[in-house]
């Protein structure tokens, strides 16, 4: 939140100070995207998200099984441990307690599996965006484009202030 609220900032005094530089004789045109929308929206991304929902509902699917598998242990333990012996009492919840631990572990696994497909999905989609989105910005002459969720998407270079802020930085750092 933070981060977010510094580098909003940052792309704020970076367009002002390039407007300054210029005497405001330099048209700045700055656009904003919302990349969630335009990922769900476009024709790769909602083709992802239908293979996405589809594992998931088969994981799900899996899942509920053993739950109910797991739920019917613990009925069987809360109504007949009574009548039975210490034994048998101790082994049934040993029993649950380590199917309960396999239950977790399979769906720590499968929400593993599911980042790693959603990376998967993703990856090549955030790629053409980032190639898309630059030469947007350049034929169409916008100074700056911003996320409109986190922040800069596509900057001019002449107003990249990056090498600026890192020689002050070491600078400063050097002092200490």
């Amino acid at each position: 939140m933070v981060l977010r609220k510094l580098t909003m900032l940052l792309a704020f005094f970076a367009v002002i100070s390039f407007t300054v530089q210029n005497g405001f004789s330099a048209d700045v045109k700055i656009g904003v995207m919302n990349v969630q929308k335009v990922i769900i929206g476009c024709s790769a991304g909602k083709a992802a998200k239908i293979r996405f929902e589809k594992k998931m509902k088969e994981l799900q699917a899996k899942f509920k099984e053993e739950e109910n598998s797991l739920r019917a242990l613990q009925e069987e333990i809360k109504k007949k441990s009574s009548a039975w012996s210490e034994e048998k009492k101790a082994e049934k919840i040993r029993e649950f307690k380590k199917n309960g631990r396999e239950l977790k572990a399979k769906t720590d696994d499968a929400r593993f599996e599911m980042k790693q497909m959603q990376d998967k999905e993703l990856e090549p989609i955030l790629k053409a965006l980032e190639k898309v989105v630059k030469k947007f910005g350049k034929e169409n002459g916008y100074t700056i484009i911003l996320d409109s969720k986190n922040g800069v998407i596509y900057f001019a270079d002449k107003i990249d202030i990056s090498d600026a802020i890192i020689k002050k930085l070491n600078e400063a750092m050097a002092k200490k």
